[in-house]
């Protein structure tokens, strides 16, 4: 037999494979990390736990070097590392901030030196870590009208309103920009313009790492709490991991620790929150695949889609929903509709001759077993129709893939938020099937 041909050659090739899909490539030897590196450890930074590296699902993230223990440090940066406001007030741009009324927020003065910076190019001092930040953000924001307009419902209202914010907060700034013309040969209009700072707020928003709030007299009185994290920002998003992550007045360094285990070779995450999908979306751009907190929105008109018209009671039912918090974060979940969502119908189903039992529900007492199995009914009406829904918008993204070819990644990022939502309503569904033989 030729050596490589036979079947445990072959095992043992796909094992390889598997194990390198798993771990991902190093990126170490390119340029731009030889080049952050060495601008990291010229500011103390010092770092063997972790590398640079692709992988299959998230892209770039960072790859463990050694086996990493629980409670170990995973990472530790020098403040000096840090891009903060105080980085920003030291910086050039310090005296036009100071003396601009009323003061800049700290967002502004991040986003006004990131975009300077970044016009800066090759005489930047923070040209490494510029040099390996996203060129585009996949956050609702920068998406094209007609790929928000796909989005569910609630998640679009949100990403319109995002949209309307960043815009006036450009607005807004535009003529604290005009102020620092004399720092550019160029029009300050075409150095700050609407996608410039667009990039830069995207960046803060999805990249900065939470400091103790500060005070500073020269910025406004909103929260001074962002900092932007060069390499520990390469670190991905799991909801499936814990971590300790905090600024040490002590070492006065940022440092995060594992409460998990990683073997060498493979990708060390953090966990941004217990977020669900749609609050991914939103704000860091990307959907987490089996995420345990994802959840499917019920809305108010929904809710009440598939009750009787003629019940006389129900402005007061939903009155008494709303006075009680019960109107909104009614969710299916992979374990079935959650408890609220259950409850606002129950409240909603009561009979006539029930309805004086209305706190007796909200309490969790069961009042009856119509009102049980009526419940029960009403949420799998909701929950098939929005399976239906959800396959249609996907049946609609699919055909958008095959005729816009410049949305693809933006589409694909949609679907795979669809997706996700629809495994959910089927685990929901077949939940609430279980819970309806109980009446049968």
């Amino acid at each position: 037999m030729q050596k490589g041909k036979g079947r445990t050659s072959r095992i043992r090739r796909r094992k390889l494979c598997r194990s390198s899909e798993s771990r991902g490539v190093n990126e170490s030897h390119k340029s731009e990390f030889i080049e952050l590196r060495k601008w990291l450890k010229a500011r103390k930074f010092q770092d063997s736990n972790l590398a640079p590296a692709c992988f299959p699902g998230t892209g770039r993230g960072l790859m463990s070097q050694t086996s990493l223990q629980e409670g170990q440090m995973i990472i530790s940066l020098p403040e000096s590392c840090l891009l903060t406001t105080d980085t920003v007030i030291r910086s050039y741009l310090g005296a036009y901030i100071t003396k601009w009324k009323p003061p800049p927020s700290p967002l502004l003065a991040l986003c006004t030196f990131l975009v300077s910076e970044k016009h800066a190019g090759r005489r930047s001092l923070w040209k490494p870590y510029l040099e390996i930040l996203p060129k585009a953000y996949t956050c609702p924001v920068c998406l094209e009208p007609e790929v928000v307009n796909l989005l569910p419902k609630s998640l679009k209202a949100k990403a319109e309103e995002q949209r309307a914010h960043v815009q006036e907060f450009f607005a807004s700034s535009r003529d604290f920009f005009s102020s620092l013309q004399p720092l550019f040969a160029e029009a300050v209009d075409s150095i700050f313009s609407y996608s410039a700072l667009l990039w830069a707020w995207c960046t803060v928003n999805t990249r900065a790492v939470y400091l103790r709030p500060r005070q500073r007299e020269c910025l406004s009185a909103e929260p001074d709490t962002c900092a932007l994290a060069p390499y520990l920002d390469l670190l991905n998003h799991s909801p499936h991991v814990q971590v300790k992550a905090a600024f040490n007045e002590e070492t006065h360094s940022y440092e995060i620790r594992t409460t998990s285990r990683w073997r060498k070779h493979e990708e060390v995450f953090i966990c941004y929150g217990p977020h669900d999908n749609q609050r991914l979306f939103l704000e860091y751009g990307f959907v987490s695949v089996h995420n345990p907190h994802a959840c499917v929105y019920v809305s108010r008109e929904i809710l009440v889609k598939y009750l009787p018209s003629t019940d006389k009671q129900m402005d007061k039912k939903i009155s008494i929903l709303k006075d009680h918090g019960y109107i909104e974060n009614l969710t299916f979940g992979w374990d079935g509709p959650s408890w609220r969502l259950l409850t606002a119908l129950k409240l909603l189903c009561l009979e006539a001759e029930k309805f004086t039992c209305w706190k007796k529900v909200l309490l969790g007492e069961v009042i009856s077993d119509t009102n049980e199995k009526t419940t029960l009914d009403i949420a799998q009406k909701i929950c098939y129709y929005f399976i239906e829904e959800t396959n249609a918008v996907l049946q609609k993204v699919s055909h958008m893939k095959d005729e816009k070819e410049a949305l693809l990644n933006q589409l694909t990022l949609v679907e795979s938020l669809w997706t996700e939502e629809l495994k959910i309503l089927r685990a929901s569904a077949e939940t609430l099937h279980s819970l309806q033989t109980a009446f049968t």
